[in-house]
């Protein structure tokens, strides 16, 4: 999916911000989106497949073990997210929102949609999604998670 975006948005010539073309903040763009494959998808993945899906598919309850296990994992991930890429920054590659960003909330998302409030006790990371929100549109943005959201009325 990275690599279809990186596509469009070159082949689209959409607004510079979203993939930026000085080379630092691109750079910084490409770090964020190579990291998060291992790391805030990994993670918050996991905790969406242990609490939801897999009960969802087994019709077995989740494990409480696996579950505080993909918890503290995520953690740990969000908290690098927070000091490494985000810092004081509105945005992760600077002061406009990029694709980094829309991939970063949209892997967020997964665990909110499990019922785990990352944002909550975390201001940074939650005045980030604010504005992340606010950039692409609250009406768009709720309409994107819609299906995500009401998986577990399955």
């Amino acid at each position: 999916s990275v690599a279809i975006l990186l596509y469009l948005a070159q082949k689209c010539k959409t607004p510079d911000h979203w993939y930026p073309s000085d080379l630092q903040k691109r750079a910084r763009v490409d770090e964020y989106l190579s990291w998060q494959h291992s790391s805030i998808r990994a993670k918050g993945s996991k905790l969406f497949l242990t609490k939801v899906l897999l009960p969802l598919l087994t019709g077995q309850p989740f494990s409480p073990e696996k579950l505080e296990v993909a918890t503290e994992e995520l953690n740990v991930v969000l908290k690098q997210f927070e000091e490494k890429f985000l810092q004081d920054k509105p945005f992760i590659a600077g002061s406009e929102i990029s694709l980094a960003d829309l991939v970063a909330l949209v892997e967020l998302m997964q665990p909110v949609c499990a019922g785990y409030d990352l944002f909550e006790e975390r201001p940074k990371l939650t005045e980030w999604r604010r504005r992340v929100e606010e950039a692409v549109g609250k009406q768009l943005f709720q309409e994107a998670h819609e299906g995500i959201m009401n998986i577990k009325n399955l």
